[in-house]
């Protein structure tokens, strides 16, 4: 039973990881007619992502709309100061949903897939700073080697067919931009996130809630300061379709998945999914896009990947040390005592 929650965990984060990206990607480079506006997609994330959670807390109070209402007014309304904190993660985690279109508009499925892995390097830095957390030597090299295989990939030159264009270089660079930018965005809120967590007996589907009020009024406001000309000449929902109904159902329904299935798998499960996804957005965009990987860019995923599994690694022998060193000071100190009572 351990296995099959473990391994369906495994297949789920993959899945999650992999299929995000890569229909995410058709959509924005395969349309007959009109192309969606992200920020109507990121709005109706939101929305999806705020009645998911709302149906959760409703099922978790007795399924009970006296008992929603409580935890609501607790939670929300008698917890402006929480609110407050909340609006900055919300805030960037409105901006990097952005940016992830925009990011997908301009780069292939496997490249943004392993540009995207720099967010390992800014949550770990952004730990350090805010947090206070150590790494290990072997940590700190991984970011190192991270660093440098992102650095491979992108002077790679790599492309599918889909993005080819007379802009090509142009349109990489914005990639690259949006991209670095989404991963800064990741690694901060995340980290902000947690910080709040500490300490709180909130629920994550309440903090949800909390995250997704704000969330939606921002989106709200990114869509009529980007988009208020083309909403009102074609409408809201110009250029959707059941395919872009599919792609913002994964983004909001995934995040969510991933922060329940997540305590169920180890950590080298969880690494060997993030390398894996690498690995299978690669294929699968060879078929799907025509894209065809050369020796650097190669060269450069193998780094990638490389430092994922340097990073997860548990410094195990250090932490067993140290342990043995304290186990056996409390015995020196416990035999010491023993012989001053005697």
């Amino acid at each position: 039973h351990n296995a099959l929650i473990k391994y369906g965990s495994l297949l789920l984060l993959v899945g999650q990881m992999v299929g995000l990206v890569l229909i995410m990607r058709y959509s924005r480079t395969h349309t007959d007619g009109e192309m969606y506006l992200a920020s109507t997609a990121v709005f109706m994330m939101e929305i999806m992502k705020f009645l998911i959670c709302l149906g959760v807390v409703f099922f978790q109070s007795g399924s009970s709309l006296a008992g929603l209402s409580t935890e609501l007014y607790n939670h929300v309304w008698a917890s402006p100061h929480e609110m407050l904190k909340l609006c900055v993660p919300s805030f960037l985690y409105t901006v990097q949903n952005n940016l992830l279109y925009l990011a997908l508009t301009n780069l292939d499925a496997a490249t943004y897939q392993i540009l995207y892995q720099l967010k390992i390097l800014t949550t770990a830095v952004f730990s350090a700073t805010m947090l206070g957390r150590r790494f290990s030597r072997t940590k700190w090299a991984s970011l190192v080697v991270l660093t440098c295989g992102v650095g491979v990939v992108q002077v790679s030159g790599s492309s599918d067919r889909a993005g080819a264009s007379d802009d090509e270089d142009r349109n990489r660079f914005v990639g690259l931009v949006a991209v670095l930018s989404a991963a800064c965005t990741s690694g901060f809120s995340g980290v902000y996130f947690e910080k709040i967590l500490k300490g709180s007996e909130t629920s994550l589907w309440m903090r949800n809630i909390q995250m997704g009020l704000p969330s939606m009024f921002i989106a709200l406001v990114t869509v009529f300061v980007e988009d208020s000309a083309e909403v009102s000449r074609k409408g809201f929902f110009v250029g959707y379709s059941p395919l872009v109904a599919t792609v913002i159902t994964v983004q909001a329904v995934g995040g969510l998945i991933v922060a329940v299935v997540v305590k169920y798998a180890d950590n080298v499960l969880k690494v060997f999914a993030s390398s894996f996804s690498i690995l299978l957005s690669c294929l699968i965009s060879a078929f799907a896009f025509d894209f065809r990987p050369n020796f650097l860019f190669s060269v450069g995923a193998f780094m990638v990947v490389l430092s994922t599994v340097m990073y997860s690694k548990p410094a195990k022998k250090r932490a067993l040390a140290q342990r043995g060193q304290a186990l056996r000071a409390a015995s020196r100190e416990g035999t010491r005592k023993t012989s001053l009572v005697m």
